[in-house]
């Protein structure tokens, strides 16, 4: 038997595949932040939301006809239903109305903490351990989103953009934390399949606003944000990023992400011309550095 025979030309350009899945998971990810800006130049923000959902719906069902995962018990399907309203409905609604006043990039720094989120209801709710390492990388992320937000109009003041962008993180890590136990059940990329269905389902009377405001008066760019946000952040970007995680593991594959609020600030400057301003560079390297801090250290 010749145990030295070459890997085959598959098993040599899986590594590229794998590095690609993360570029583009990275890249549909972060254009959220200024496509999301751009519809809210036609649309308002549950509008935008319903149209984007309705359009990702689509080829969610079509995924589902093709590989027929397991249907949920009916206490999981609540279960989906109230991950679609946390991690799909809720955090659209609020991401979407903090964007109409606070920059792209500094919603992606803002939006980035929410692995702080998910490691502090996780330690209060799964009884995973949290150590001082971890309280004080929050704290850090959490001063550099005060920063960030005392350069956006409101700063933290309860009901600004900035602490509606908190929530919906907030909210995103709800509901991973939710989800942990159905995916040992369902697999991840039905799991997610699932909860997009019934976000979308939950948004729905929102959609004939939406559609009314496509037909009439919207313009072309709000057509195309609706288009893009639908197939790429909301659908393709959780295809590649399921292969990813298959491939370097969920701990690597999460260091990835790290980079998503940068790019996502420089997609806002080449799509929409924002300029981010000292605090949203100072404040956000910061939060990432709290971020990275927990995910070191803050857990044992």
């Amino acid at each position: 038997m010749n145990t030295l025979s070459p890997p085959s030309s598959r098993g040599a350009r899986l590594p590229l595949v794998a590095a690609g899945a993360v570029a583009f998971t990275i890249v549909s990810w972060a254009s959220a932040f200024p496509f999301i800006r751009i519809g809210l130049q036609g649309l308002a923000p549950l509008q935008l939301a319903a149209a984007r959902f309705a359009t990702a719906a689509v080829l969610v069902i079509a995924w589902l006809a093709w590989r027929r995962p397991n249907i949920p018990a009916k206490g999981d399907a609540l279960r989906f239903l109230v991950c679609g309203l946390l991690g799909i409905a809720l955090y659209n609604a609020l991401l979407n109305t903090g964007e109409q006043t606070v920059s792209a990039g500094a919603a992606s720094f803002i939006v980035n903490t929410l692995p702080i989120f998910t490691a502090l209801l996780a330690a209060i709710f799964l009884r995973e351990r949290f150590n001082r390492w971890g309280w004080l990388g929050s704290l850090v992320s959490l001063a550099g989103i005060a920063v960030i937000a005392h350069g956006q109009p409101g700063g933290l003041v309860l009901g600004s953009g900035s602490t509606l962008i908190l929530g919906a993180a907030l909210c995103s890590a709800s509901y991973f934390v939710l989800q942990r136990r159905l995916i040992p059940v369902y697999g991840a990329l039905p799991c997610a399949a699932y909860t997009l269905l019934a976000g979308a389902l939950l948004l729905t009377p929102w959609l004939p606003g939406a559609l009314v405001s496509l037909g009439g008066g919207a313009s072309r760019d709000t057509a195309l944000a609706v288009l893009v946000l639908g197939v790429f952040p909301a659908a393709l970007g959780y295809a590649t990023w399921t292969f990813a995680l298959g491939y370097f593991g969920a701990a690597r594959a999460a260091n990835f992400l790290y980079l998503t609020p940068a790019v996502a600030t420089v997609l806002s400057m080449a799509l929409t011309g924002e300029r981010p301003g000292i605090e949203t560079v100072c404040g956000g390297l910061l939060a990432i550095a709290g971020v990275i801090f927990v995910a070191l250290r803050g857990r044992t």
